[in-house]
């Protein structure tokens, strides 16, 4: 029975396979609550003291604005994705926002009762500085990073993250001119240098620091800072600045990122002392402080992930949700996206002629594993390319369930607009994108259907579910609603419910392209991306042999 339904996804949901079808606990919690409502009580009763210098507590979010500078409309968008901007983000109305007054409070309480050490506190920000770094500048595109530490936590949390960065494949510098005199910091100057971590004075940077770097981490000051910059402070600062009237390029400066608080800025009120800094990502941590809601960059995130419910329920903080193993998240959206800065510079891998095996298949077969073993989400989707007899081409996604010296298989509905295509013009094109290794491929070639044996063999591969909805979808034909679908699915899961074998629709199997020209695509820096065709150029039985070509970028 096929109900008279359809579906529109393309996505088979069988498994892949490589062959393709296949507080220290010292006292008990009591004391603990009972100690933590004290000094909480001790903290609200300073409100007059002097603000002291620790560090503000690690947690981070991003704000959207109605405008950017024309600097961020001018390039900022390059580096990341669409789908990386979307997601993981939080609006910022609903987000909690520190007066330099709770920062402190809440980094003493931190660091009393609730017994984080200011170690451990600076490894975490570290850790939440590089790992948004990760999220939006890849490693690929944007390896060369300059930090630059100021002499206080700040600096340290700079430390730390050029120490992350490092292990996450990306180059850092460090400039440091105001060393602080403690054991933790002379450490985390030790840890560096183990690791050939360069540290440089300003006078080793270039005129224009885009020449040598692609980010400039600010880790200069943070959010107890008050004043003007002092030398050697104020002149990298300067540095840092862009104007409205002049663009990125023109100026020479890299990306941007800012820990907690964008260096020189006030705390609550932004830049009162005209910096001029507007960086392109701002870091928070614990909460972002009053001063974000200045923030103009493309990109806000929140970091750090430790905050205790005690401080959250105490200051009523509204924080966003972290998602899996994420040490940041992203708030707000950002509210210019210039598609013509979107792109990325590939580098790492090549494809020479000498390297390539003779043989496509088994050329695709190493390219496939690959990706299947570096965790590619789906591996084998791939776009599938046909035409109407009149030549009107239309494409779609689908999962390539087998590969051999035949040719390559996919599965679908013989009634789908895609069949109906191949029946009257019976070639095809199928395109392959691995974007963590930056590499395509492309294929064409003569297309028929697989016998009805091999079909019926995959079906009954397919887990149940997906069995059935392949007898729902009447596939490409117009449905009055979702419900259809979901009504038909329950009365064949109904009627299938004791376990027996699910006979295989009439109208369903696979197709089987013959490759006759198969291009591999390796993305190269400058655009100057390597591209080797083969082709077809004899069918001697088992012994196909082919032609290597190279094709310009």
């Amino acid at each position: 029975m096929q109900c008279t339904t359809s579906t529109v996804s393309q996505w088979s949901s069988a498994p892949l396979s490589v062959t393709c079808h296949q507080l220290p606990n010292q006292h008990s919690p009591s004391v603990k609550k009972v100690a933590a409502a004290c000094w909480i009580k001790s903290v609200e009763e300073k409100n007059s003291r002097q603000l002291h210098s620790f560090r503000s507590c690690r947690q981070y979010t991003t704000i959207s604005s109605n405008q950017l500078s024309h600097r961020h409309l001018q390039t900022r968008a390059a580096g990341h994705t669409m789908t990386e901007i979307s997601k993981h983000s939080k609006e910022p109305d609903s987000i909690s926002y520190l007066s330099q007054a709770d920062a402190a409070a809440i980094d003493e309480l931190l660091m009393g009762p609730l017994g984080f050490s200011v170690d451990q506190l600076m490894e975490l920000a570290g850790l939440s500085v590089a790992s948004a770094i990760a999220e939006v500048y890849g490693v690929n595109e944007h390896p060369r990073i300059l930090v630059i530490c100021g002499p206080g936590n700040n600096g340290g949390d700079g430390l730390v993250a050029a120490r992350h960065l490092h292990h996450f494949g990306y180059k850092p510098s460090i400039v440091y001119p105001k060393r602080t005199d403690k054991p933790l910091y002379h450490g985390l100057v030790t840890q560096l240098e183990s690791l050939s971590v360069p540290f440089l004075s300003e006078a080793d940077l270039p005129h224009h620091l885009k020449d040598d770097f692609d980010i400039v981490v600010d880790a200069m000051f943070g959010f107890s800072f008050k004043g003007k910059p002092r030398p050697p402070f104020d002149t990298l600062l300067q540095r840092l600045q862009v104007s409205n009237d002049s663009g990125a390029e023109d100026a020479g400066v890299p990306f941007v990122v800012s820990i907690d608080i964008p260096s020189g800025w006030h705390v609550e009120e932004g830049d009162t002392e005209e910096t001029g800094l507007m960086p392109d990502m701002l870091v928070s941590l614990t909460a972002p402080k009053k001063c974000a809601k200045h923030f103009r960059g493309a990109h806000h995130f929140l970091g750090g992930r430790f905050v205790p419910p005690a401080v959250v329920e105490k200051y009523g903080l509204q924080l966003p949700a972290y998602t899996g193993s994420s040490m940041c998240v992203r708030i707000g959206k950002q509210t210019s996206i210039d598609v013509a800065a979107l792109r990325e510079n590939y580098v790492g891998a090549v494809l020479l002629e000498e390297q390539a095996i003779l043989d496509p298949i088994k050329q695709f077969q190493v390219w496939f594993e690959d990706a299947v073993s570096a965790g590619v989400h789906e591996p084998n989707a791939m776009t599938l390319a046909t035409a109407d007899a009149e030549g009107n081409p239309s494409a779609r996604m689908v999962l390539l369930k087998g590969y051999d010296e035949r040719g390559f298989v996919w599965y679908t509905n013989y009634g789908s607009r895609k069949a109906g295509e191949l029946s009257d013009n019976p070639r095809a094109a199928l395109v392959f994108f691995w974007d963590k290794f930056n590499r395509s491929v492309r294929i064409e070639g003569p297309v028929e259907k697989v016998p009805e044996e091999e079909s019926d063999n995959y079906f009954h591969s397919r887990p149940r579910g997906s069995q059935i909805g392949a007898m729902v979808s009447s596939q490409s034909s117009v449905i009055e609603g979702r419900h259809v679908l979901d009504q038909c699915y329950k009365d064949l899961v109904d009627k299938y419910a004791d376990g027996a074998v699910i006979p295989k629709p009439d109208y369903w199997g696979g197709y089987r392209l013959h490759p006759v020209r198969i291009e591999f695509w390796q993305g190269r820096e400058s655009r100057l991306h390597d591209r080797l065709r083969y082709t077809l150029t004899s069918r001697g039985g088992e012994n196909k042999t082919w032609s290597i070509e190279r094709l310009a970028p």
